[in-house]
C-alpha cells in the first residue's frame, strides 16, 4: 500500500513533469518543422514563381540554410529535453560527464565519417556551393560515374537530389569530391552542328545565324536566353565532316531546354535550304567492290 502511494505521488509530481517535457518537445519540434516548412515555400514562391528550376543565389542558399537550422534546432530541442528527462527521474547529470566524455571520444574514433560528413555539409552550404534547385554533377568518392541531378535536400550531412531519370540519389557530404554547377548565375546551351565538307561554310555560318536570331525573337524562347546564340564558327575538323558550334547563354537550368530548340530549328532550316547534317553516304563504287570480293569467291569455289 505504501509503495503505491509513493508510486502515485511520484506520478503526481515527477512523472507528471517527464510526462510534461517529453509531450512539449515533440510538440515545440513539430511546430519548428511546420515554420521552417512555411518557410521555405515562401522562400520558393518569392523567388520563382513556381518554377523550381530558376531561382537566385541568395533564393536558394536561404532555402538550404532554412532546412539546416531547422534540422539543429530539433536536434536541440530533443537533447534539451533528454537532460531535463534525466533530472527528473534523478539520474544525477554532473555524474554521466565523465562517461559522456569517454563516450564522446570513442564515438568520435568510430563515427568520424559522420563528423567529416557533417563539416563538410557545414562548409558546403557556407560557401554556397549549391543549394536547392540546382543542377548539379556531383563526383563521388569510389563512383566510377558522377551523379547528375536536381538538388532537392540539402542537410548537414547528405545532400540529395533527383536524376534526370526520377530516381532518388542521396549522397553523404563528406565523399563529396569534385561538384559541378549547371545553374550558378547563368548557363550555356552547346550545340554543334555536322555538316559536309562539301558545304560552303560562310553559307552555314549564315544559316545559323538566322536561326539565332529566330529563336531570340521567339516570345516562347526569349524569357530564357540572355542574349542572341552566336555561332563559334568551326569547332572540328574530319575527313568527311566538320563542326560547325553554336553557343546559347540561358538562365540557370534551361539550357537543356534551349539546346534541344536549337537543334530542331537547325535541321528545319537545313531542310529548307536543301542542306543535311549527316555526312555524305559511303561511295556507290566501294560498295560494289566490297560486295564483289565475296561473289566472286563464291563462283571461285563452284
Amino acid at each position: 500500500m505504501r509503495a503505491t502511494h509513493e508510486l502515485l505521488t511520484w506520478l503526481s509530481g515527477r512523472g507528471l513533469e517527464v510526462v510534461l517535457i517529453i509531450l512539449g518537445s515533440v510538440l515545440l519540434a513539430r511546430f519548428v518543422s511546420w515554420v521552417g516548412g512555411r518557410l521555405t515555400d515562401r522562400i520558393d514562391r518569392e523567388s520563382t514563381g513556381g518554377d523550381a528550376l530558376v531561382r537566385s543565389e541568395a533564393a536558394k542558399h536561404r532555402h538550404s540554410l532554412t532546412q539546416v537550422l531547422t534540422w539543429v534546432a530539433i536536434v536541440l530541442i530533443y537533447s534539451i529535453a533528454a537532460f531535463f528527462v534525466l533530472d527528473r527521474l534523478g539520474v544525477p547529470i554532473t555524474g554521466l560527464v565523465a562517461p559522456a566524455t569517454v563516450l564522446g571520444v570513442g564515438l568520435g574514433f568510430g563515427a568520424q565519417r559522420i563528423v567529416g560528413d557533417v563539416l563538410a555539409g557545414f562548409f558546403l552550404i557556407t560557401e554556397r556551393q549549391y543549394g536547392f534547385g540546382d543542377v548539379v554533377s556531383i563526383s563521388v568518392t569510389g563512383a566510377p560515374e558522377p551523379a547528375n541531378g536536381t538538388v532537392e535536400d540539402v542537410t548537414l550531412r547528405v545532400t540529395r537530389m533527383r536524376s534526370p531519370n526520377g530516381e532518388v540519389v542521396t549522397v553523404p557530404n563528406g565523399a563529396i569530391t569534385k561538384v559541378v554547377n549547371l545553374s550558378r548565375d547563368w548557363a550555356r546551351a552547346v550545340v554543334d552542328v555536322p555538316v559536309p565538307t562539301s558545304v560552303d561554310v560562310n553559307r552555314v555560318n549564315e544559316i545559323l545565324r538566322e536561326v539565332g536570331r529566330e529563336a531570340f525573337r521567339d516570345p516562347a524562347m526569349r524569357p530564357l536566353l540572355l542574349d542572341p546564340p552566336s555561332v563559334m564558327g568551326v569547332e572540328s575538323l574530319g575527313l568527311e565532316e566538320v563542326n560547325v558550334r553554336v553557343v546559347a547563354r540561358t538562365l540557370p537550368g534551361k539550357q537543356f531546354e534551349v539546346g534541344r530548340d536549337l537543334r530542331a530549328r537547325i535541321v528545319l532550316a537545313f531542310g529548307r535550304q536543301g542542306l543535311s547534317v549527316q555526312p555524305p553516304p559511303v561511295s556507290v563504287d566501294r560498295a560494289t567492290s566490297d560486295d564483289a570480293v565475296p561473289a566472286a569467291a563464291q563462283d571461285g569455289d563452284r
